[in-house]
């Protein structure tokens, strides 16, 4: 049987052992009315199986700030495992929060891996309010350029003496394609990430010269920063 674990729903084990692809999703549904609705339909979808997802170690949804946008973050052993559960499993477990959110526009998934982590504090044991997702889109293909970005930003990160303190880890993925990079963020609450943005800096950190480089690093072409709050974990056996 699926396992439920309801710890997860705060915060999935970001830096868990025996992970091997991470995959990425959004849905766009409209209202805070449908994104709730949509919620408790993945609950019963999941709860209603009876047996585990070969491959598959946990499954997160958010909700966006936005009230129209759901993010999930899957943890899988394997790419294989992924992809055999699309092929073979995915369009069963869509079925009830198609029929409770019609018209919902699902973006195409996007596997990554986890290259680093950071927090704040290292002993820092706070549950996040938020989770801030940062992505960015390169004009190609590279993973050597995907891994130097982040750690430029690591650079910054560590020569920043006034960030702000609402914030508690970033988790930074890099796309299997090469092209982009994830940041999955998690802050205090989405104010201290607004005040954040508000800060002498562009952007969450303050104007020293290595944020500078993060910002014009040669070769990004787009991206974007969402908010979202955590609204369902499952914590799923391995077959």
């Amino acid at each position: 049987m699926t396992v439920i674990d309801e710890a997860a729903a705060a915060r999935p084990d970001l830096r868990r052992p025996g992970v091997g692809v991470i995959e990425v999703g959004t849905w766009r549904v409209g209202s805070p009315e449908r994104q709730r609705a949509a919620v408790d339909a993945v609950a019963a979808a999941w709860r209603s199986r009876d047996r585990p997802v070969p491959g598959l170690l946990s499954y997160h949804v958010y909700t966006g700030e936005d009230g129209d946008t759901l993010l999930y973050y899957a943890q899988w052993t394997d790419d294989r495992a992924r992809q055999d559960f699309a092929r073979t499993r995915r369009d069963g477990r869509n079925a009830g929060p198609d029929a409770a959110v019609p018209g919902a526009v699902r973006s195409a998934p996007r596997p990554y891996t986890l290259y680093r982590s950071g927090l704040l504090h290292p002993d820092d044991t706070r549950v996040p309010g938020c989770v801030v997702i940062v992505d960015v889109e390169f004009d190609g293909p590279d993973a050597d350029r995907q891994r130097d970005w982040v750690d430029t930003v690591f650079e910054a990160l560590e020569s920043d003496p006034g960030l702000h303190p609402g914030g508690i880890s970033g988790h930074f993925h890099l796309s299997l394609d090469g092209t982009r990079v994830l940041n999955y963020a998690e802050w205090e609450s989405a104010q201290a990430h607004i005040e954040a943005l508000a800060g002498p800096g562009d952007g969450i950190g303050t104007a020293v010269p290595q944020w500078r480089k993060v910002r014009e690093y040669p070769g990004v072409v787009g991206g974007g920063v969402r908010r979202y709050t955590p609204a369902l974990g499952f914590g799923a056996g391995v077959s």
